[in-house]
């Protein structure tokens, strides 16, 4: 007999698939941590439910189609060691959907927490005392486009630019930008870093560069193998485009803007090869020490000479 013969509920069909993702030994970090997370949001979002909460459904019996359907999701999973959003088509950050597929990396970014959450405003570190004051804002390393899409959400006043240098990312970033309605608001450009933006100055640089050093790369697992490999490498350290956005970001902020970098875990490196950058390191519920913030001031080249 089938699984699918045997396997009626939400419930069954959740078991069932921890156990063969543990079986399989699989690797998570795309939007969940576990096997039971994994297979709840492949549930969920299989079957065009809220991917917040799975008990409500848990006893609902589901027709044969679509009790085929996930379990063809299960062995896809296992088979091809994809990460859910890329077998779904659809990637959530703190609860807002985004369009994903192998043209860009699955977005996970801690920015989004920390633009969305207030801690950068003036209840909080006070770095972004007005939202509305922000008049212009630059997602460096766009991707999917996430990150200027919140970005536009978070500050109502702003013009927002998203470099980055794929073309087949930006085209995904064309399709979230549509599905948001904030194509008018915002602009898409292709090349190196700060290259596209010329002369232009920015309230708000956001950046989640590539960050990952080249022999992690090598080592990654299929599931991380299986996103762009140029939105992880950032040279052998995994800093040189975090060192490339610190000499070129001061020429592109306004006075009193500022730059808000995602770098993983280099912060001592950083800090001792910058050593009289003053960087203020920025916490969210997941992370210690993996964004920072930097003031024009702190940026402009009198104060590192």
């Amino acid at each position: 007999m089938a699984p699918a013969d045997e396997l009626v509920s939400v419930r069954d069909l959740l078991r069932y698939a921890v156990s063969r993702f543990n079986s399989a030994d699989l690797t998570y970090g795309h939007g969940t941590h576990s096997a039971i997370d994994e297979a709840a949001f492949l549930i969920l979002e299989g079957l065009r439910l809220p991917v917040d909460d799975i008990n409500p459904w848990l006893d609902a019996r589901l027709t044969l189609a679509e009790r085929e359907k996930l379990i063809g999701l299960f062995e896809a999973r296992i088979e091809t060691r994809k990460p859910a959003p890329y077998l779904l088509g659809k990637a959530y950050i703190q609860g807002i959907p985004f369009r994903v597929d192998e043209r860009v990396i699955i977005p996970r970014s801690f920015i989004a927490e920390l633009l969305l959450g207030g801690e950068l405003g003036p209840a909080g570190l006070g770095l972004i005392p007005d939202a509305e004051a922000i008049g212009s804002v630059l997602d460096l390393c766009t991707g999917s486009g996430c990150l200027a899409i919140i970005a536009a959400m978070c500050f109502p006043e702003a013009a927002v630019d998203a470099i980055d240098l794929s073309p087949e990312a930006l085209e995904v970033a064309r399709l979230n930008l549509a599905d948001h309605g904030l194509a008018d608001r915002i602009r898409l450009l292709q090349g190196n870093l700060l290259e596209p933006a010329g002369g232009q100055r920015y309230d708000l640089i956001i950046s989640n560069p590539p960050y990952v050093a080249a022999s992690e790369v090598e080592a990654f697992p299929p599931e991380y193998a299986n996103e762009p490999r140029m939105a992880h490498v950032g040279g052998a350290d995994g800093l040189d485009l975090v060192r490339e956005i610190l000499a070129t970001a001061g020429r592109h902020l306004t006075p009193g803007g500022g730059l808000i970098c995602e770098i993983g875990t280099g912060q001592a490196f950083l800090e001792a090869e910058f050593p009289d950058l003053p960087f203020v390191w920025l916490e969210t519920a997941e992370s210690e020490g993996e964004v920072f913030w930097l003031s024009a001031t702190d940026l402009q080249p009198s104060r590192r000479d």
